[in-house]
């Protein structure tokens, strides 16, 4: 065993993104692999590395086995008549701010439209995917709106006004996941066919029917 296979109570924290007084309550309590060498913390990497993978490893086949129906809900399928972006967004942030891990609707309107400053998330076609991680959310969940007019202010890359947007919101250490369920929209939405029937839906039923006969 090398030096650099050793890692310090710092060391830790850093890599798993948690506070030191986290990572000492979890080993004392038999959570995290790891123990103390006179008065000093330490742990060996390939132990701590092999946790990491074990924790995560069951939440990516979660999302993978549950697909975009699985992670929407009835109450988050819209229908909106609304005049421009602001508009469709706060009545997405409307239903989202109550999710497990969403400390207010402020904060979901921070995240979401400090995002939007950064690049529109109009990803072309007519397609908005707004999205957003918040530390203490720990699944992954899914809103959809379809618009009855098409929103010109979206500002996507192809210029072509949005009518269908889908609204993800996931836990800060989702990486893998929420890659994998923007991959799953942007498959399922290049499909002209999936574009075209989802705009005419009337009712939350028809919507998940539809992503049910399509999501591949």
């Amino acid at each position: 065993m090398s030096f650099n296979d050793i890692m310090t109570l710092e060391e830790v924290a850093e890599y798993l993104r948690i506070s030191e007084r986290t990572v000492k309550e979890w080993v004392t309590q038999g959570k995290l692999p790891g123990g103390k060498l006179g008065t000093s913390w330490r742990f060996q990497r390939n132990e701590i590395e092999n946790w990491v993978s074990q924790k995560l490893s069951p939440r990516i086949k979660t999302v993978q086995s549950k697909g975009i129906t699985g992670l929407l809900s009835p109450d988050r399928v819209l229908f909106l008549d609304v005049k421009n972006k602001n508009m469709a967004l706060n009545a997405l942030i409307d239903v989202a701010q109550n999710l497990p891990g969403v400390h207010s609707r402020e904060e979901l309107v921070d995240a979401v439209y400090k995002r939007e400053s950064l690049m529109s998330t109009g990803i072309g076609l007519g397609i908005g995917v707004p999205h957003v991680r918040l530390n203490d959310v720990k699944d992954l969940y899914l809103s959809l709106a379809v618009t009855k007019d098409a929103i010109v202010d979206y500002e996507s890359l192809d210029d072509v006004p949005v009518k269908i947007i889908v609204f993800i919101v996931a836990g800060r250490n989702q990486h893998s996941q929420y890659i994998q369920v923007l991959s799953k929209i942007a498959k399922l939405m290049k499909n002209p066919e999936v574009r075209e029937q989802l705009v005419h839906c009337t009712h939350a039923d028809q919507i998940f029917e539809l992503l049910k006969n399509k999501e591949f």
